[in-house]
Formats: structure tokens, sequence, C-alpha cells
């Protein structure tokens, strides 16, 4: 008999609502003084998608609630699941938002679908900051440098030369309605490699480590052996109810990975927790409040295409992503969970390769056309797969400085037609001071595919500018593109401590709709690059020279010269010894 999570929630609201019709409050639970109640939770999760390609896409997701006022005088001293090094991070910079995310490999979402939280190849910063900030920029480059040393990551490159100020996208996650954008930045660092020593110090970060519970799968080797891994910090203050009438502030650490079947060496398509992150589960974390383990069965009702071992009666359904999701919950926090072996190894095993996978509404790429080093073009399609409603997108664009975009060619086409946009913010770049930024809001037709086209002319840079292998060419940072993409179910927005945590990160107003963040590629460009063979053999003749050279006036200057007498002859020298022996000069 299957039991659905979702019962006890409505079973709650009906007796709210009952007691508001009767005038009455609800019972409340009465709390002794004695015992204090907790300011802070920490919850965790994994959830495991089985995908129709055969891979596996596991998403962890740890939320920690600290009711705290971080801006306050006198300054927070005590710490017990929030991380001291980022609490004093929001405190001394004054940290209204902060989301940073580092991503080894691209998100095929043709293949897989819609991630519950996209991040973009390389590394990604953009940070909100509190309206007391007095200089924004000396303040935004301190924090990438104290962050660099959290994460142990390259964040000390992030300067005014990849730095924007967005004027429309990257609005605030949390709360508060801020509309001066002069408080907003965002970076990305598009070649960042991502690797072990960007995961320790981010799983330091959890109450319990990597010692206990979900944590205790994020094993190096395997998750860096994934098709594509990601790791992201969010920190932003939130609501504790519906009513908002006290707030907290919320740290979410997610990781998402994509096992793939044909990297992984199986030979049949058969996945377990085991074979994923060689590691099982024994324990929750002592800390957590919640510890639950999520299997998407939402296309497989009647266990048709795959099998789960062990079997659960609980179940739950969630709206994610626009779609109403159904998933077989395992509660870590029961000791029925792990059996009499005390271990919970997840066995997903596939009996049929039937089943298509729901095509996202939005997607889009991106590539450089054109041919030799002095111009080019770059080509932005968007997809809009609904069959009959059109939507508006808000595209971000920030190239790089040595790119310089001849905004005059800027065309924008959907079918064959001009689509004009609503709105257009621009700002040129300056040569090595800061990047290009352009916004444009777009309305894109049902079912079509719409172009965004700009040529560009490369610049010639410093020969003290280009990097050690620079004819493998310089990286430009993914366009984004957010929207509100209308969606057929209705979303609950009043019950997000119900829900699971990965399907209330982003805030939605209509029910009609759900927001939606999604990443084109990275460019690679190549740039006009001397050869640097020919300096080394300039040193190496000039060298030749000089040497050669010198060498031959240093020794005509510093030799002695001496008149050597001839040599004598045979029966000469004999006789000279001869005379040696009997004690007369020689002659």
């Amino acid at each position: 008999m299957l039991r659905w999570e979702a019962t006890e929630v409505k079973e709650a609201a009906t007796v709210d609502a009952a007691a508001d019709i009767q005038g009455t409050s609800a019972p409340e639970t009465v709390v002794p003084s004695s015992v204090p109640q907790p300011k802070d939770d920490f919850q965790e999760e994994l959830v495991i998608r089985p995908l129709h390609s055969g891979d596996i896409y596991a998403s962890f997701q740890f939320r920690t609630l600290w009711d705290t006022d971080f801006m306050r005088e006198n300054k927070v001293s005590h710490y017990r699941l929030f991380p001291k090094s980022l609490g004093q991070v929001i405190s001394k910079f004054s940290v209204r938002e902060l989301h940073i995310s580092f991503t080894q490999g691209y998100w095929r979402t043709m293949q897989w679908g819609q991630p519950f939280i996209p991040s973009p190849p390389g590394a990604e910063l953009w940070v909100w900051f509190q309206d007391s900030v007095t200089d924004v920029d000396a303040t935004w480059k301190e924090l990438t440098n104290v962050l660099s040393g959290i994460f142990c990551a390259s964040l000390n490159f992030i300067d005014s030369t990849n730095t924007v100020q967005p004027s429309a996208s990257f609005k605030p996650l949390g709360l508060g309605n801020v509309t001066d954008h002069s408080f907003l930045r965002y970076a990305t660092l598009p070649r960042e490699i991502v690797c072990t020593e960007n995961l320790t110090p981010w799983k330091k970060l959890l109450p319990c480590g990597s010692k206990a519970g979900l944590a205790v799968l994020l094993k190096s080797e395997k998750l860096f052996h994934s098709s594509f891994h990601s790791q992201a910090v969010h920190i932003r203050s939130v609501c504790q109810d519906w009513q908002c009438k006290t707030t907290s502030w919320e740290l979410r650490q997610t990781l998402n990975s994509v096992f793939d079947l044909h990297n992984s060496g199986q030979t049949k398509r058969e996945w377990s927790l085991f074979k994923m992150f060689s590691r099982t589960l024994t324990e929750a974390c002592p800390l957590a409040s919640s510890s639950k383990l999520y299997i998407d069965i939402t296309d497989n009702p009647q266990g048709e295409q795959f099998e789960l071992s062990p079997a659960t009666s609980l179940l739950s359904q969630a709206v994610v992503l626009g779609d109403r999701r159904t998933f077989s919950v395992y509660d870590l926090t029961q000791e029925t969970t792990f059996g009499t072996v005390r271990s919970l190894n997840l066995l997903i095993r596939w009996k049929s390769n039937e089943g298509e996978m729901l095509r996202p509404l939005l997607h889009a790429e991106r590539y450089v056309a054109g041919y030799g080093l002095q111009t080019g073009e770059i080509h932005t399609l968007m997809y809009n797969n609904h069959p009959y409603r059109s939507f508006p997108v808000l595209l971000l664009d920030s190239v790089p400085w040595y790119l310089r975009l001849y905004i005059h060619t800027l065309s924008v086409t959907s079918k064959g037609k001009d689509n004009k946009p609503s709105y257009i913010h621009y700002e040129p770049s300056k040569d090595r001071v800061k990047p290009h930024l352009l916004e444009m809001l777009i309305q894109l037709p049902p079912n079509s595919v719409t172009e965004v086209t700009v040529q560009f002319e490369r610049a010639l840079l410093k020969w003290t500018e280009y990097p050690p292998d620079p004819n493998h060419g310089f990286y430009v940072g993914s366009s984004v593109i957010s929207s509100l993409v209308p969606s057929t179910v209705a979303m609950h927005t009043n019950s997000t401590r119900e829900r699971p945590l990965f399907s209330s990160f982003f805030p939605c107003k209509e029910e009609s709709s759900y927001f939606v963040r999604i990443y084109t590629e990275p460019l690679l460009v190549n740039l006009p690059t001397p050869d640097f063979s020919m300096p080394y053999n300039v040193i190496c003749l000039t060298c030749t020279v000089v040497a050669v050279g010198y060498g031959s006036l240093y020794n005509l200057l510093t030799r002695s010269f001496q008149i050597e007498e001839p040599n004598p002859g045979l029966a000469k020298r004999i006789a000279n010894v001869i005379r040696r022996m009997r004690g007369v000069p020689p002659l």
C-alpha cells in the first residue's frame, strides 16, 4: 500500500481552514519555556532522475536556515550550523545575496532536459550588496579575493575586464525588491577548471562535513569521472512562513552530476549507489532535521521501464519546472529505511528502453561564424517549442573587449522576419578596462527559432597579454537567457517548506508560468597571434653574433703576446742533454 507525503500537508491545511471559518485559531503546540527553540535548521536531500539515454542525473541539496542578523552592530560570534567563514563574509562585505558556481562540462538540454539549478561552464559569481556599501567596485574586488581563498579557485582573476553590471537580469532571488542595479555585480571565468581542491572546501561548509549523511557519497574520483559536474553555493534571505512575518538567512549548497553509462564502463543498464559513488548510505546527518532520498518515477508509474530495489511505499508529488513529478521517497531518519544490514544501496535496473523525454520548451545555443582572423559573427539561437504560446525572454551577453562589436550590425529574426526587441541596453567596452554588455527583451513566437547575430572585429593584443597557450584560443562566457515559460501545472507557492528543496529555489509569482534560466555554450575564439618562435630565433642569432664578436675583441684586449724561439734540431737537443749531464751550460 502506497503512502503519500502530501496527505499530511493537505490534512493540516484542512484543519487550519476549518478553524479560520469558525473564527478560532487552530490549536498550537505549547513548548515549555525551559526548552529553547532552535534558530537554525539543516536539511539534506538527494534526487536521482533516470534519464532516457540510460544516464543518471544526481542532484544534492543541502540547506541551512539561520534566524539571525549579520548586519547588526554586535557581530555574530557563535555559529552552530551556519559556516563561520561565510557568515563573516556576509557581515564584512554587507552582502545581500551571493551566488557562486563551479561547473565542469556542458549541460546537454536536449538529451537530459532542464536541470534543477542551471549553471554555465567554468566559474560564475554574482552578488547583490546592501545599500550601505559606498564603494561597490572596491568591495567587489576584495570579496572576490576572499572567496578565491575560501574555495581554492582563481576568482582573484575577476577584475573590471570581465565584470558587468546588468540592468535587468539577475534580479534578487530572496527578499527585497531592489531596483538599483548599481549594487549588483556579475562575472564569469569560462576557463576555470574544477577539481578536488574546489570540492574539499565546499564539503567542509556542511555541518557534518563528509563524515555522515548524504555527503559521504561525495567521492571526488567518482564525481569528476562523470559527464557533467557542478557545485554551487547560494546565500539569500528568505521567509520562514508564508506570511513572511519572520525572515532568516538561507545557505543552499547544491551539487549536480550526470553519470554516463559508457564512461563508467558498464555493459548493462544497471545503476546503484555503490556503482555511482563507491559508497552506500548508513545513516543520516545527526544535525539534520530532514534527510531524504528522492527517485523520480514519473515516467515509470507501473514499473514497466525500470525497477527500484529496495522498494518504498512512501511517494511524493511536486511541481518541478512546470511539470508535476512523482518521486519515491526514502527517509534516512527512519531506521527501517536501512533494513537489518544498516546500509542502503539503492539499485535501479532497466527493463525497457521505450519512452520519450519531454522536449524542453526553451533552449538555446551559440556559435561563431566567419573566416580569417580579422572579423567574425556571433550567432545565438533561441528555440520556443511551445505549440501555440509566445513568451518574452531576457538575453544577456557579456563579450570581452578584444572582440569589438559592430552594434549597428545587430539583427534579430524569427521565422525569416525581423523581430524588434522591446528593450535594449548596451554598454560599449573600453580597451583593457571593461567588456561589452548587451541586454535585450525579445518576444519568441510559438514553435519558432529566433536568431540573434552581431558582427565583431578581433583586436591585436600586446605580446605580454597572451596566455601561455595563445593558439588554444580565448574563451567567451555563455549567454544568459531568463524567462517565464508557460506552464500547464499550477504552482502553489505557499507551502515551500513542505515541498522538496529542489523544487523551490526560483520564486514564481504566476501560476500559469515558471521561471527558468538557461545558459548557452561558451565560445572559443582565435585572435591574431604573433609567431612567438621568431623572438626566440632573433635572441639565438643575436646572442651568437654578440658572443663571437665580443669574444674576439675581448681576446685581443686581454691576451699577452710573447716571442717564442724556434725549436732546436735533434742533434742540438741531444748535445744540450749531454752538456747538462756534464754540468756544462747548454748551447
